[in-house]
């Protein structure tokens, strides 16, 4: 999100109800996290849309609680239909064709979304770790971020309303 003017940080509703999602995912807020996702989807989030926000929380905050969110949009789901609701299942990832190097893909993206030259392995705790590097370039800037249901910066947003979250709870 580098290189944004302040008209560009206004946020529309759906990108209100992400920040929301995975902020109340990250703190494990499941009381409020239910209506948060029932606002989310009546504010026009696809199911999922909803489910892409809370697979990509657990590499920021575990998988209890993006197992916990998930356990909670099934739940929420399930009343709604029971209400007589249809909530709109949305897009479904694009089967991944490149067959490529993973590694080198997770970085190109991590270049793309930091514009910024990104070493092999990074400087650090990629040297320190070189697992932790692969891991970090292959599932969560390969894996995750390839996926095309969310926007990078749908993502970036889940990502830093999370860590504000934990920081301010």
């Amino acid at each position: 999100m580098n290189g944004q003017t302040n008209n560009d940080r206004a946020l529309d509703v759906r990108q209100q109800n992400i920040v929301m999602i995975s902020a109340l995912t990250a703190t494990g807020d499941l009381e409020h996290l239910r209506t948060a996702l029932n606002s989310g989807l009546d504010g026009g989030l696809t199911m999922n849309e909803i489910k892409e926000v809370l697979v990509q929380m657990y590499a920021y905050c575990g998988f209890p609680r993006s197992l916990n969110g998930l356990s909670n949009l099934m739940t929420v789901l399930q009343e709604r239909k029971q209400r007589g609701i249809s909530d709109a299942e949305g897009k479904t990832a694009t089967p991944m064709t490149n067959s490529g190097d993973k590694y080198e893909r997770g970085r190109k993206t991590l270049e793309t979304l930091t514009r910024l030259p990104q070493s092999k392995p990074a400087k650090g705790f990629g040297e320190f770790s070189p697992a932790i590097d692969r891991y970090l370039k292959e599932h969560l800037f390969a894996d995750i971020f390839d996926s095309d249901v969310l926007s990078y910066r749908q993502r970036e947003l889940a990502i830093y309303e999370r860590t504000r979250a934990l920081v301010h709870p």
